[in-house]
């Protein structure tokens, strides 16, 4: 009888251990979305899951017969914040994917956690250079950019077309800051072009007259690199100091990303910058995608939005690739790694082995159309690396783009 019964409880808990994992399979799929919600960058931040809730609206939220659960976490836009929350998503709500995120600091302190707790993670909009070149991390895939990337396809862009030859510089004085500019002047002074003065400003400027009053009038030009409430304040102020009809204004996609742009007047018309995205995109995958997003949100798509909606795509089409075993961790990661399409919003994407996109770039300029303001497209240049046209090996002997690199020889 003994016998019979030990025979029975052992039959019994095999079963039970084998339907466990299936019962688990079953359940939602989690993912873990980290986005300034509250704050000076909240704004951006709920362009960010805006975009995200958008395209898991479309699908039902469901993929591969499973439901999906996004769980947000608001970082305020605070690195250690963010990074409390991180590991709340991970360690308490078991999230299978954790994404999101603003601010290159925010990376490197994600780094290493999602590395140790062996996370699937993306970044669709950390953009600090080293988080996919010197200091790369198995368990990330940035699915959005790096800061230098469409810097170096501007640089040569604006030396080969504009013809500026001396050009100053006014940008946020941090890491992003540092990465764009070092970007834009490799190539800009690799074609022949001079960058003669460079102007950093504390992240806290709310009055750039002081700044402004320092660019050198013997420059050909005025290169910036802002964001959110910094670039309506720098554009705005730059044209009232009868700069602009002086010098003409260049800058970074995020001076005059779509998540400022409906806010700026005039003083914005005739601006060039780049970036991998503009909502003037003429491409029906774009066109659906601002129509909806436009609906939803009662704007227009800034690149937080439209980054964030393909990163949401980016990680169900890995799902699908697994068949929703997103609990093989290791399968999962190695199929965010694999995804290539050609119709998202901003175009076609794969991912380099560093894990960072290999995308189209796009020359813009401010325009007037209906009535609007918009990044109209002048240029693509297709298919850039973060790598620009460099040996990826021999560009990762240099130093990172920094402060002081590179050195500014005509200044």
């Amino acid at each position: 009888m003994l016998t019979r019964l030990l025979a029975l409880v052992a039959t019994l808990t095999l079963a039970l251990a084998g339907a466990a994992p299936a019962m688990a399979q079953g359940g939602p799929i989690k993912i873990g979305l980290l986005t300034p919600l509250t704050g000076a960058a909240s704004a951006l931040g709920k362009d960010m899951l805006g975009g995200t809730e958008l395209y898991l609206d479309e699908i039902g939220r469901q993929v591969a017969g499973r439901k999906i659960e996004l769980i947000v976490e608001d970082t305020e836009g605070v690195t250690a914040t963010a990074l409390t929350k991180a590991r709340k998503l991970v360690d308490q709500d078991r999230v299978h994917i954790l994404t999101g995120g603003l601010l290159a600091s925010t990376g490197y302190a994600i780094h290493p956690f999602a590395d140790g707790a062996k996370i699937p993670t993306t970044y669709p909009v950390m953009s600090s250079d080293d988080l996919t070149q010197r200091k790369p991390a198995k368990w990330v895939v940035r699915t959005g950019w790096n800061s230098s990337q469409s810097m170096h396809a501007f640089g040569e862009w604006v030396a080969k077309n504009l013809k500026h030859r001396k050009i100053a510089v006014v940008a946020f004085d941090y890491a992003f800051g540092w990465e764009s500019v070092g970007g834009f002047q490799r190539t800009f002074e690799e074609q022949g072009g001079q960058i003669v003065q460079k102007i950093w400003v504390p992240l806290s400027t709310t009055d750039f007259a002081p700044f402004l009053a320092q660019i050198k009038r013997d420059a050909d030009a005025v290169f910036a690199v802002f964001f959110g409430r910094g670039s309506l304040q720098f554009v705005k102020q730059y044209a009232e100091s009868g700069l602009k009809t002086k010098l003409p204004l260049l800058g970074n996609g995020t001076v005059t990303d779509e998540s400022v742009l409906p806010q700026m007047g005039d003083e914005a018309l005739g601006v060039h910058t780049a970036l991998h995205y503009s909502a003037a995109l003429d491409n029906p995958a774009n066109q659906k995608f601002a129509k909806a997003f436009e609906a939803k949100m009662s704007k227009v798509p800034s690149y937080y939005g439209e980054t964030c909606y393909t990163n949401a795509r980016w990680i169900v089409e890995a799902i699908k690739a697994i068949n929703g075993k997103v609990e093989d961790r290791e399968a999962f990661l190695a199929a965010l790694r694999k995804v290539e399409l050609k119709d998202f919003p901003r175009g076609p994407v794969v991912i380099d082995r560093w894990g960072n996109p290999i995308q189209n770039i796009y020359v813009r300029k401010v325009e007037r159309v209906g009535g609007h303001l918009q990044n109209s497209v002048l240029f693509t240049y297709p298919t850039v690396s973060q790598f620009w046209k460099y040996n990826p090996e021999e560009f990762l002997k240099q130093p990172l783009y920094t402060r002081d690199h590179p050195p500014c020889k005509y200044c």
